[in-house]
């Protein structure tokens, strides 16, 4: 099955806003494997034989993302791989971005060397002035409370026009989101905005914590708080946000199909949704074809992507200056 050819074209030709996307898992394989080679590292076992990143579950995914960092160890890299990654997203008509960064890769925790990372992220971003990029700060859940608490200064130290989130990712089922209350209390005295990955792996009761712990304002995935209808109910009249990640959980098991993912009824039951990558070469995803996908699995067309996009606009971690050009980008759209 196919999409008529106005609908895909309106679809590749449309601007969109992301708001869940890594910054390490957004490196095309071929920059990885190029990066590996400059530094005399054999990474060889991560890539499959068509040279794609190889993972058969989210664990051994953890692990090879992990080893796809190997080859990051300087502002410069990360230089790099930021307009690699921008260039990437601006092929596909991305015109705002938020990126998950963590300070852990990023200098190890070192605020004067996160500092130096984060310079080179910027100057690296001003290269692509088609993407607007803003960066959240994220601790990893399985590296443990003190590395998130690491992260928190780091954030402190930086918040800003350009970093205005903190986040959690990583490992699910490592601690619990109570171990993360002092980072994420940091993180808000500082001022930034909160979001962290939930109900991907564990179910709806983890979303519920999260919001209950942590009081955040965005959930990474979030998916699996369909399984509790009061769930449901509560997210739709509180306004609390999920950035779906369809191909994503597709890939890694979550759900078998689109079709069988339940966006579309998270959306009609009015929880606010918006649509991202997560780690778009992992998954074999663009947004383009996160829209191409959920228009042939549910019907959607350009009016539902449109308000996809203004949803994601309105959720975003930006200034209102900024919420209100990507509105106006959205609204002009002539499909």
């Amino acid at each position: 099955m196919t999409l008529p050819e106005e609908l895909a074209d309106a679809i590749r030709r449309m601007p969109k806003v992301e708001l869940h996307h890594h910054i390490e898992g957004a490196a095309p394989p071929a920059f990885v494997r190029g990066m590996a080679a400059e530094k005399g590292l054999n990474i060889s076992n991560i890539f499959d034989g068509r040279g794609a990143y190889d993972y058969a579950d989210f664990l051994q995914f953890l692990d090879v993302y992990e080893q796809a960092t190997k080859p990051l160890t300087s502002p410069e890299d990360y230089g790099r791989l930021t307009a690699a990654v921008l260039e990437e997203a601006a092929k596909d008509n991305v015109i705002y971005l938020e990126t998950f960064i963590s300070p852990a890769f990023c200098g190890g925790g070192d605020v004067a060397a996160w500092k130096e990372y984060l310079h080179a992220i910027r100057e690296a971003a001003a290269t692509v002035p088609e993407v607007t990029l803003r960066g959240i700060i994220t601790a990893v859940r399985h590296f443990g409370p003190d590395e998130a608490k690491r992260a928190a200064i780091c954030a402190q130290e930086t918040v800003g026009s350009f970093i205005t989130g903190f986040g959690m990712g990583g490992d699910e089922n490592a601690g619990t989101f109570r171990d993360f209350t002092y980072a994420y209390d940091a993180a808000r005295e500082a001022g930034l905005r909160l979001t962290t990955h939930a109900g991907e792996w564990g179910g709806p009761k983890v979303v519920r914590e999260a919001i209950e712990v942590l009081k955040v304002e965005r959930i990474g995935h979030g998916v699996r708080s369909i399984e509790d209808p009061k769930l449901v109910d509560y997210l739709a009249a509180s306004g609390v946000v999920l950035e779906v990640c369809p191909q994503s959980n597709v890939a890694l098991g979550v759900y078998p199909s689109t079709k069988s993912h339940p966006i579309q009824k998270l959306r009609k039951a009015g929880v606010t949704v918006t649509v991202s990558t997560d780690d778009p070469p992992f998954f074999h995803t663009t947004m383009t074809r996160e829209f191409e996908e959920l228009a042939l699995a549910f019907g959607w067309d350009v009016d539902d992507f449109r308000a996809l996009g203004i949803t994601a606009a309105d959720a975003a971690f930006c200034d209102k200056a900024t919420r209100a050009a990507l509105k106006s980008k959205l609204e002009k759209f002539v499909a």
